[in-house]
């Protein structure tokens, strides 16, 4: 029982760039164990009921030559032991069938979370969200589907060629036009799998559109009523999800004829061997008992054939589920490796302060370690795009960036995630509590720590509007107005300690006072840590030790805040490029205040 609980921990560097029964054959050989024990415990299951014939053939010989007797009992006695094998082995085998499902179906879900994890921005570049999320809720399940029934039919076709031995030591005529109508049977009945899994694969982009387009639509379904888009886009829903019906009944349509001739063709192959071995038995070629037999053995070779029909079917939707979860992995992450986090060994060593800890050797920029610089830029986007890259968010972008002297990109991306923290102006929250919010990596666990954070973003009102640290949010934090949303950003990138800290315009969706206290606070809290802040409000420039004015991707001026007015009062063109920029901000922000207070 042990063997079958067993999930796998480790996830390999999986390309998904070979044949196209590559990622289930991979998916097999990661439960091996598991269906090892289900084929070895189908074969004594399906051994015992194909002997059952056997035993009621030489029983039923036994009495018509000398009545009942003690081999009549003999032969009853060992159909009895066969048939409570049966049923015992089918019990344990359902089980190990079950436990193989669950094993693959967790596997594969486990497997596209944990490269969807990495990916990325690059993963929803290349496929819409609806694919991403049918791969996991619905593929997963078709894929597992398959590895539950691999055991019985392996199991089942070995006992095939047990049975076929049997047919033939019995007798040969009846022997070859069962062993030779079977595969027939089986031959007539795989035609149908192409049409199936063409309907099939049209259903599954169909489902998929649908489940991007329900996505999208809830996603911004408070947009939506704001600009009366609703009805448009209930309208598109309803369209697509016609298509995904009629996509369907379609593929209904071939499965229904498949289930019709799974169970007519063996049925009427059934009749078949009655009406030949009948005759054989009138001319005295097999005995009454081996006619049983051969019946009995013909019904359950029956089952072996409607296996594979099954299995045709499932593999055809296995299949489809293949590719689809292929693309999925086959999408390289924006930086790093699937296999960064197995290889890393989580020792860090401190970065050295006082010196340039991170460099861009692209424009010339040196950032001093411990100190709290500022990134101002002409172009607001410009220098937060700028900023992404020393958080190695694209391994492509950030190739010019140094860590402590070595390219940033040579480094173990879990070692740099831990050194470097990045936070958005527009950040991204996901269900649970406020805690779990704040203490993402739940190690800087107690509920003080996460309380002090919470008050160097003075999100004091956040814990109060949901009711403590326990309190819920809801998806995408929509319960929170955007600075309440951005304030726990921040406290999350405090809490985390890092050595490093990149923070993309953290006080724009907050009034003047309030961020006036986060920059006094930040600045305190991480005295002696590196912080990089996007901002060009002169209340956060003010507690600059450094402030670098950027433009075009290149390093324009760089100084303390009064030391770059002071040169462009004394009328430095660079300088005076630097206070238009933080002028025109304080403007924008003065009136955004002054709307702010007549609403």
């Amino acid at each position: 029982m042990a063997l079958v609980l067993e999930y796998p921990s480790h996830f390999p560097d999986y390309r998904a760039d070979g044949a196209p029964k590559r990622y289930l054959a991979w998916i097999a050989r990661a439960q091996w164990k598991v269906l090892a024990v289900g084929i070895a415990l189908a074969i004594v299951r399906d051994g015992a009921n194909a002997l059952m014939p056997l035993a009621l053939g030489k029983a039923l010989d036994a009495g018509l030559a000398s009545g009942f007797s003690s081999e009549v009992i003999s032969w009853a006695l060992v159909l009895m032991g066969l048939g409570m094998l049966a049923a015992s082995f089918d019990a344990i085998t359902h089980l190990a069938e079950v436990m193989s499902w669950m094993r693959a179906s967790i596997t594969n879900q486990r497997t596209v979370g944990h490269h969807v994890s990495r990916s990325g921005h690059s993963l929803t570049k290349e496929l819409p969200t609806g694919e991403i999320i049918s791969t996991v809720a619905s593929d997963a399940f078709h894929i597992g589907n398959i590895m539950e029934s691999l055991p019985r039919l392996v199991g089942g076709l070995m006992v095939y060629v047990l049975v076929s031995v049997l047919l033939l030591s019995q007798s040969v005529p009846l022997g070859l036009f069962v062993l030779i109508g079977l595969p027939v049977v089986t031959a007539l009945t795989s035609l149908l799998v192409k049409p199936l899994q063409e309907r099939q694969n049209q259903q599954r982009e169909s489902q998929g559109k649908l489940t991007t387009l329900g996505s999208d639509t809830v996603a911004g379904l408070r947009i939506l009523r704001g600009i009366g888009g609703e009805d448009v886009f209930s309208g598109r829903y309803r369209e697509q999800s016609q298509r995904v019906r009629f996509a369907a009944v379609h593929v209904a349509n071939v499965q229904s004829i498949l289930m019709a001739v799974r169970t007519g063709l063996p049925a009427l192959f059934v009749v078949g061997v009655v009406w030949f071995g009948a005759r054989l038995a009138v001319a005295g070629d097999i005995t009454p008992g081996q006619l049983v037999s051969f019946y009995g053995y013909t019904a359950y070779l029956s089952q072996p054939l409607r296996q594979v029909t099954f299995m045709f079917q499932l593999f055809t939707r296995a299949k489809v589920a293949e590719n689809k979860t292929r693309k999925v992995l086959a999408v390289e992450p924006a930086a790093g490796t699937l296999a960064d986090r197995d290889d890393w060994a989580g020792d860090l060593e401190p970065l050295p302060e006082g010196e340039a800890v991170l460099a861009d050797r692209a424009s010339g920029l040196e950032l001093t370690g411990g100190a709290f610089t500022v990134l101002v830029g002409a172009d607001p986007d410009e220098s937060a795009a700028f900023a992404r890259t020393l958080a190695r968010m694209d391994d492509a972008q950030s190739s010019e960036i140094l860590l402590a002297g070595r390219p940033i990109t040579h480094y173990p991306l879990p070692e740099v995630r831990r050194r470097v923290v990045l936070a958005e102006a527009t950040p991204q929250l996901f269900t649970g509590t406020l805690r779990s919010q704040v203490d993402a990596w739940e190690s800087n666990g107690d509920d003080e720590a996460v309380l002090a954070a919470l008050a160097v973003a003075d999100a004091h009102d956040v814990t109060q509007t949901l009711g403590g640290l326990a309190g819920e949010i809801t998806e995408k934090g929509r319960s929170l107005s955007g600075g309440q949303r951005q304030r726990v950003a921040l406290a999350r990138a405090v809490l985390t300690e890092a050595e490093i800290a990149v923070l993309i315009e953290p006080t724009s969706a907050v009034d003047a006072h309030t961020e006036a206290r986060i920059a006094a606070q930040l600045a305190r809290t991480r005295k002696g840590r590196t912080t990089i802040v996007v901002s060009a409000s002169p209340l956060v420039l003010e507690h600059a030790d450094e402030v670098v004015f950027i433009d075009d991707g290149t390093v324009i001026a760089r100084g303390t805040h009064q030391d770059l007015l002071h040169r462009a009062r004394e009328g430095n063109p660079d300088a005076l490029a630097y206070r238009a920029v933080v002028a025109r901000t304080t403007a924008e922000e003065e009136g955004d205040h002054a709307a702010a207070n007549r609403r």
